[in-house]
């Protein structure tokens, strides 16, 4: 962290100082009545209503400011966007004390400085939608000056552009690129529409651990904290696949969760450790039928966002509209590579990631393996939304064997812009073979693979009470997020993304 104020900061200081001693509290009580956005104004004013805007209230941030002598222009920029004032030294300080202009407004006054104003709204010469301010009161002083363009290396560029800034003061980046919180705006648009589509069908939206004493339902390398109290290891969950299945067990027939899960792996355009996944369950529905599902609530989704069902990331247009295109994962690593693995061994596998220059180590098994192959020749082929379907039971230690293909399970990948943004399943609910299944995921674990899952025992109990057969899915929700605002890296959806510690 910074060790020294700089010389701009120290002026500030000063400015506060000396607005202390006018008697002047630069942090007052926080009431303060606004009765109008710059938005509104902007949008609704005309000459043949203006009375309607004779008394107006404002507050937000001041961006800049022309000086005129005894007049100035300035830009006021609250939640809403940014509209002009006209500040006349005789409209604020209309009797003899010229305090407020000559000493705060001209003087005491810095860009980033909080104000709320007073005045009536009035259109200038150039056509421009003004308040007229009577009366300005100092907010919040601002003692950090703002981002400022500024030239480096022979380049002239915005220092909210320089992404180690943006990330890290994403508070500076917000107030100086305002179209950030328009992506944001836009990302809670999204999940509002997700969980009104899911409400309308009677679903519930629950809560469960993120402190878990086994970090299940996913194949992922988790964080581990420590209780003192309980002495004993805790683990960030990963998932929250298995306490949703609990309450399927439980009598609930639909259950949904916004989940916030941990892991603790590589970091890239595509991935932060911390993140947002959705997963609902289904009691008596099947992967078909959650098929049909994702693509009415993600058309949906689309529309309730962006007001159309297509998206466009990196000059690509994708379109949300139903139907999907659906393909099996052997048949498109068939397509795409020439390989017909649907009948290999691990052994056989091994010999066609050397032959596809895909690197491999002791620790993968044929699940791992299908999954390297698929995701190193496969993924980015699928622009438009597209079903990757019937995985190798190797690779779906969760889920349901398929009804009719042997070796095979009942799941599906769903594919945009060739990353992966959900993951369902018809839910394995034979005890018996789930109990099988995780011990072979921990021979995995023996051989030193690091993602592979626990045995969750009292998971396993619950399934010996009885889960119906039911549908699950998650979706990578930062993705999706990515996908509808039109962003290219995970950071660009995340308030405040993991960063390395800054250096003194």
């Amino acid at each position: 962290m910074q060790a020294t104020l700089n010389e701009q900061e120290v002026v500030r200081r000063e400015k506060l100082r000396e607005l202390l001693e006018l008697g002047i509290n630069p942090y007052p009580a926080p009431l303060y009545e606004v009765t109008h956005t710059s938005k509104h104004i902007k949008e609704n004013f005309t000459e043949a209503n203006k009375e309607e805007f004779k008394t107006v209230s404002l507050a937000g941030r001041i961006m800049s400011v022309r000086d005129m002598g005894k007049a100035n222009f300035a830009v006021l920029q609250d939640s809403t966007g940014r509209i002009q004032l006209y500040v006349k030294r005789d409209a604020i300080c209309p009797g003899d004390d010229k305090t407020m202009y000559d000493s705060v407004w001209k003087k005491l006054l810095d860009i980033g400085d909080i104000i709320g104003v007073k005045g009536y709204v009035f259109v200038t010469k150039t056509g421009e939608t003004s308040i007229h301010v009577e009366e300005f009161t100092l907010l919040t002083k601002s003692l950090h000056p703002m981002p400022v363009t500024k030239e480096k290396d022979g380049e002239v560029f915005d220092a909210v552009t320089d992404l180690e800034f943006k990330y890290r003061q994403r508070y500076a980046d917000l107030i100086v690129n305002p179209h950030v919180r328009d992506t944001f705006i836009k990302i809670t648009k999204m999940k509002n529409a997700i969980r009104s589509f899911l409400n309308e069908r009677g679903a519930l939206e629950v809560d469960t651990p993120v402190l878990q004493s086994i970090p299940g339902g996913a194949i992922a390398k988790p964080f581990i904290t420590h209780h003192n109290a309980l002495d004993m290891p805790l683990y960030l969950r990963i998932a929250n696949e298995l306490y949703l299945k609990r309450l399927i067990v439980g009598g609930f027939d639909w259950v949904y969760e916004f989940s916030r899960d941990f892991r603790n792996e590589g970091m890239d355009r595509t991935h932060n450790p911390e993140f947002t996944i959705l997963e609902f369950y289904v009691a008596y529905k099947d992967y078909l039928w959650m098929m049909e599902t994702t693509e009415q609530m993600l058309e949906q989704t689309a529309l309730a966002t962006n007001g159309v069902t297509t998206t466009t990331i990196e000059g690509v247009n994708v379109d949300f509209k139903a139907p999907y295109k659906r393909i099996s994962i052997y048949d498109a690593i068939k397509e795409h590579t020439g390989f017909d693995i649907s009948l290999m061994d691990e052994r056989g596998l091994l010999e066609v990631c050397k032959q596809l220059h895909i690197e491999t180590d002791p620790t993968m098994g044929k699940g791992k393996l299908v999954d390297e192959i698929f995701g190193g020749k496969c993924e980015k082929h699928y622009i438009q939304p597209t079903f990757i379907i019937d995985y190798p039971v190797e690779m779906s230690p969760l889920t349901k064997k398929h009804r009719t293909k042997d070796g095979l399970v009942e799941r599906f990948e769903l594919i945009v812009n060739g990353k992966e943004i959900a993951n369902a399943y018809s839910e394995l609910n034979d005890p018996i073979e789930q109990r099988t299944r995780f011990e072979d995921q921990v021979k995995l674990m023996e051989r030193g693979d690091e993602e592979a899952m626990f045995i969750d025992y009292d998971f396993l109990r619950a399934l010996e009470y009885g889960m119906p057969p039911t549908a699950g899915i998650g979706f990578g929700i930062e993705r999706l997020a990515m996908l509808l605002t039109g962003q290219v890296s995970i950071q660009d959806v995340l308030f405040f993304p993991q960063m390395r510690p800054e250096k003194p």
